[in-house]
Order: C-alpha cells, then sequence, then structure tokens
C-alpha cells in the first residue's frame, strides 16, 4: 500500500514537473523580406527557471540583434499567475524557407518554428534613400468586385523620431476597408544602414468595376536631433508620402448564376455540427443544428445567410447568427455560424435536405459548389408523451364467433350495473338537501385560471407552461384540440414553444396567449363549478 501511494506521488511530481517545464515559442510574423528582423517570444510560467535561453543553435541562420526579458504577474481572485517572457530579434542570414530551431531552458524546450523570407522588394539605391520614407504596395494588381486586396503601408526611418508620428486615414470611395490588426515594427538593413520599419496592413474591398486609384498616404513626425552626443532636442517636423497606386477591378464573370450571392473567394468551406447527437432524438426534443460557412478573402459581414431547414414536423426556432473575422498573412478569414433549435413534433423518418454554397475561386479563377449531403433524421417516440388509448381500438386476438358476442354480452353487462346504481342514486338523494355543498380535493379550475393569468402576465414561460399544463388537465379536450379548433391559441402556443425550445431564448409576451384563453368559444371550454357571483346553479331548473 505503502509503494503504490509513492508511486503514485512521485508519477505526479513528474507531471507537474513536466507542465511547468513548458516553454513555449512565437514570432510576431512567419513572412518576412530578406534584411528585415523578426521578433521570437520565449514564455515560461516556471518561477525556478532562471537566466536566460541558450541562444548559441541560432548563430547558423539568424544573427541576434537584441534580447530582453519582461516579468508578469497576473492575479484573478485568489490565483496568482506568474510568466517570463523574453523577446528575442532576430535577423535572418538568408533568404528562402528558414526555421527557428528548438531553443533551451534548463529542462524546458521550445519548439521550431518555420519562417520563409523573401527576396526585398524595395528599391535600395543609396542615392534615392532619405531619413524618412513610404513603401505602398498591393499584393495583386487586378482583383474582382468585392474580392479582397491587401494593401501594404511600410514607412522606413533611418533616424530616431519622437512619438508624435502621424498617419492620414485611408479613404477609398466605393471600396471597403479594413485594417489588418495593429501596426507592426521591426527593423531592415538596407545597403548596411539600419532602418527603423513601421508596417500596416489593409483588406480593400472594391465595390464597382473599373480602375480603383488608391490615393497617397502621408506621414508625418518630427526627428530627435542629436549633435556630438548631446542629449536630443526638439527637431525638424519631416512630412513625407507614398505614391498613388491603380487597381484594376473585374466585373462579376458571365458564368456566375445569377441568382446565387456573389462570393469570390481565394477558399470557401462548409461545415455542420448537432448538439445533442440526433441519432437519439425522440419527439418534444429539442435539437440545436449550426451550419458554419467560412471563406478565406471576405468579412463575415459578406458571408449570406445559410438556408433554413423547413421539412414538414419539425418546428424550427433560429437563432442570431455568429460573425467573426480572422487576420492571417493572406488577410482575412471571415466566419458565419447560423443556429437553429428543430424540435419534432411527431415520429419517423425526416429527410433534411443538401445544403450548397456557389462561389467563385479567385486563386484558380473558375466557379464552385460546396455542399454539405442530405441527412436523414430517424426520431423515435417519446414514451412520456404517449396517450393512453382505449382497449377497444387494441385488435383483438379472440375467434370470429367471440368477437361478434363479447361486445353485447359487455354492453349488458355495463347498461344493468348502471341501472341499479342509478336507482340507488335516486333513493338516495331523496333523503339528502336540496343543495350541497361538494368537498373540492384539488385545486378548482378558477384557482389554476388564476394561476395561469398570473404567470402569463409576468412573461415567465416556464411557468405559464405549468400552470397551461395542469389547467388544460381539468378541460373536456385536450390542448391540442383546443389549438387546432381556434387560431389564436395555435399562434400563441408557437410563441410560447419558442421562448422554451430556442437556445437563446426570446422575449416573450404572455399577453397574447391569455388573451387567447380568455376568448375561447363557449363551447370549448368547460363550466366554472361557481359562477362568478359565487352561487349555485339552481337543483331543479324549471
Amino acid at each position: 500500500m505503502t509503494r503504490c501511494a509513492l508511486l503514485l506521488l512521485a508519477l505526479t511530481l513528474c507531471a507537474t514537473q513536466a507542465q511547468a517545464a513548458q516553454l513555449l515559442a512565437s514570432v510576431d510574423r512567419s513572412r518576412l523580406n530578406a534584411g528585415e528582423t523578426v521578433e521570437l517570444t520565449l514564455e515560461s510560467n516556471d518561477v525556478t527557471l532562471f537566466g536566460k535561453p541558450d541562444l548559441t543553435p541560432l548563430d547558423n541562420l539568424f544573427e541576434v540583434r537584441g534580447t530582453r526579458q519582461v516579468n508578469q504577474l497576473t492575479t484573478l481572485g485568489d490565483d496568482s499567475r506568474a510568466t517570463t517572457r523574453w523577446i528575442i530579434t532576430l535577423l535572418p542570414r538568408r533568404t528562402g524557407s528558414v526555421e527557428i530551431p528548438s531553443l533551451q531552458l534548463g529542462q524546458a524546450q521550445s519548439p521550431a518554428i518555420a519562417l520563409q523570407v523573401l527576396e526585398s522588394a524595395t528599391n535600395e539605391r543609396v542615392d534615392n534613400l532619405q531619413a524618412v520614407f513610404i513603401d505602398a504596395s498591393l499584393d495583386q494588381a487586378s482583383v474582382y468586385v468585392q474580392a479582397q486586396a491587401i494593401l501594404t503601408l511600410r514607412i522606413y526611418h533611418s533616424v530616431s523620431l519622437y512619438d508624435d508620428s502621424s498617419l492620414t486615414p485611408l479613404h477609398i470611395p466605393d471600396a471597403r476597408i479594413e485594417q489588418l490588426g495593429e501596426s507592426r515594427t521591426y527593423e531592415k538593413l538596407i545597403n548596411g544602414l539600419r532602418h527603423g520599419v513601421i508596417e500596416l496592413r489593409y483588406a480593400i474591398y472594391p465595390q464597382h468595376s473599373g480602375e480603383l486609384l488608391i490615393p497617397a498616404q502621408v506621414f508625418s513626425a518630427t526627428l530627435v536631433d542629436t549633435e556630438n552626443g548631446q542629449p536630443p532636442r526638439q527637431g525638424k517636423l519631416m512630412r513625407v508620402s507614398s505614391a498613388q497606386i491603380p487597381l484594376e477591378v473585374k466585373a462579376k464573370p458571365a458564368a456566375y448564376p445569377a441568382d446565387t450571392p456573389w462570393l469570390p473567394a481565394r477558399s470557401l468551406s462548409l461545415s455542420e455540427s448537432w448538439n445533442p447527437d440526433p441519432a437519439h432524438s425522440q419527439v418534444g426534443d429539442s435539437l440545436t443544428r449550426s451550419l458554419t460557412l467560412k471563406a478565406e478573402g471576405l468579412s463575415s459581414a459578406q458571408l449570406p445567410p445559410l438556408p433554413a431547414t423547413v421539412v414538414n414536423g419539425l418546428r424550427r426556432y433560429p437563432d442570431q447568427p455568429v460573425l467573426s473575422n480572422q487576420n492571417t498573412e493572406r488577410g482575412l478569414i471571415g466566419s458565419r455560424e447560423d443556429r437553429e433549435a428543430l424540435v419534432p413534433s411527431r415520429s419517423g423518418t425526416f429527410e433534411l435536405p443538401a445544403v450548397e454554397v456557389v462561389w467563385w475561386n479567385t486563386h484558380e479563377d473558375h466557379l464552385e459548389r460546396s455542399s454539405l449531403p442530405a441527412r436523414t433524421l430517424q426520431v423515435a417516440v417519446n414514451p412520456s408523451l404517449v396517450v393512453d388509448t382505449p382497449a377497444s381500438a387494441t385488435p383483438g386476438t379472440a375467434p370470429a364467433d367471440n368477437r361478434a358476442l363479447w361486445p353485447w354480452q359487455l354492453s349488458t353487462l355495463v347498461l344493468a350495473i348502471t341501472t341499479l346504481l342509478g336507482f340507488g342514486l335516486w333513493w338516495r338523494a331523496r333523503w339528502q338537501p336540496a343543495i350541497l355543498r361538494a368537498t373540492q380535493t384539488g385545486p378548482s379550475p378558477r384557482t389554476l385560471l388564476d394561476d395561469l393569468k398570473r404567470a402569463s402576465l409576468a412573461n415567465d414561460p416556464q411557468a405559464t407552461r405549468q400552470a397551461l399544463d395542469a389547467w388544460a388537465r381539468q378541460q373536456a379536450e385536450t390542448l391540442a384540440d383546443m389549438a387546432a379548433r381556434f387560431v389564436p391559441l395555435s399562434d400563441a402556443l408557437d410563441g410560447l414553444n419558442g421562448a422554451l425550445y430556442s437556445e437563446t431564448g426570446q422575449h416573450w409576451q404572455g399577453e397574447d396567449l391569455w388573451r387567447a384563453i380568455r376568448t375561447l368559444p363557449q363551447s370549448e371550454r368547460v363550466q366554472d363549478p361557481v359562477s362568478d357571483n359565487g352561487s349555485l346553479p339552481p337543483l331543479y331548473p324549471k
């Protein structure tokens, strides 16, 4: 027993040390040009690690330009978490695919990270370089209308700047603009001279075909003036601007279907999920179906709603769509999730149609269709909702002569018993007072009706459902029969079910349901045993 406990303790300590020794690694970008620096961040939550990581494996592929350490303590309630970050500035020594190797700190090791170092496209002639200049570029010279074009602005400065720098807002008529994340700062060597770089990226979506002109952007900043090693003093104000860039915007292709939304994307995916699993669904269960559409090169606002599930026997309660955007190196990835609650009203087999989305592949320049296959939904009988059927409705197994004889025998016996019972009740009634107040063992219909009124006018769907079921059990017919004969009651019940079964709920108002209950036709309602004035009807009406 003692050995087992010691073994368990040793395993727990090993697992704790392995978790504490985790060393995370990340970079501020995975694609960069030759001569540019990249920031590698190593992070550990192990407070027992001291010193700094061993950077020797970086020497062959990178030049380490700087290292700084940041300690942070985060407190959430009674839980405190200490983290240590090492931010390492690296300059790649060659172009192409370069891998940041695994680094070690104590017993912890970081994962390797792949980088793509591109040949620099910036004009690096020494005689054209200024202390501050802007380079503006587009990722492509032509795009389809409403498709994504990425504008990259890089502000280079070989001198120090004050913090009062500013850039004119990017405004393009007849185009939607989305900034891709925050600005980046790094360094780049140009002809042996170190430059600081401020990089901003924008996703541009032209709304009309033709030529679109990207306007010049103006950057202004105050230069730090240093002289003979003296402290910096206020320098002069510098203003530089980028060149205007034309962008050709192509019209929607003629091969694209005219009756479908225009979706120009680099890639598109369509997925489906259910909660809970519909394989074991029963009548009355609430099944949440989620359809998710993701498109690379489009924002979530451009994605159309997915087709609704309209099947006879399935009540549908849609939720608000969930929209989100993700920034990547190649622009935006828009996502739209449409959720709906499906409630089967009967058992059996339901055929859900296929879902198809038509879109234009801008990377390969052709029409594509993404789809989900049709689905068959099997719904079983819910035992808690089964209504007992009379015995006479069950097929008999007796012989043919017995089937013809026993109904007459049963009816004769019932008639004899009821005759004797009626005679006995008449004889007893002769010796009873003319008025006899009955003793009520359960809540009266009047009390149940008051409970239903209070719950519905309080706009409480759960309490209203309970009060409605209790009231309906004392009526002459079922609640479904009442709703089938009286349309306002059916509509009010649909609103109540929507508030109960929808995943996010609805702001339900119970006044319509109460009005429908009170305005039921007189023939469809059970008379209260006591009238509104509290008096009983006459025993022997004239």
